[in-house]
């Protein structure tokens, strides 16, 4: 049984269980239902946008050089524009988010 059908049947089984009072119920809930987004459990997801993004920021460097080395020609803005964005992309995805500062 994979991870999410495990959460899934843990949020069935509370919510129908009549012999936990409500205020537990209601936290154990509050506590299970975030863990059942892919985002909260599965790595592959972020390690497959963070492999994209690392795709584009290379492939915009290296297909910027060899147009201008070919071509002779300046790299056209929205070539610049992507490889930009996947730069700040991935630097707000692998900078370190602040844990405690509030």
């Amino acid at each position: 049984m994979d991870q999410k059908t495990a959460i899934n049947k843990a949020i069935a089984l509370i919510s129908n269980e009549n012999s936990i009072p409500e205020v537990v119920k209601q936290d154990l809930l509050a506590t299970l239902k975030p863990a059942a987004s892919p985002l909260q459990w599965d790595p592959w997801i972020y390690r497959m946008v963070v492999g994209f993004l690392g795709m584009t920021v290379l492939s915009t460097v290296i297909g910027g050089m060899v147009i201008m080395a070919t071509s002779g020609s300046n790299i056209s803005e929205g070539i610049i524009a992507l490889g930009s964005a996947a730069v700040g992309a991935l630097a707000g995805l692998l900078a370190p988010s602040p844990k405690g500062n509030q």
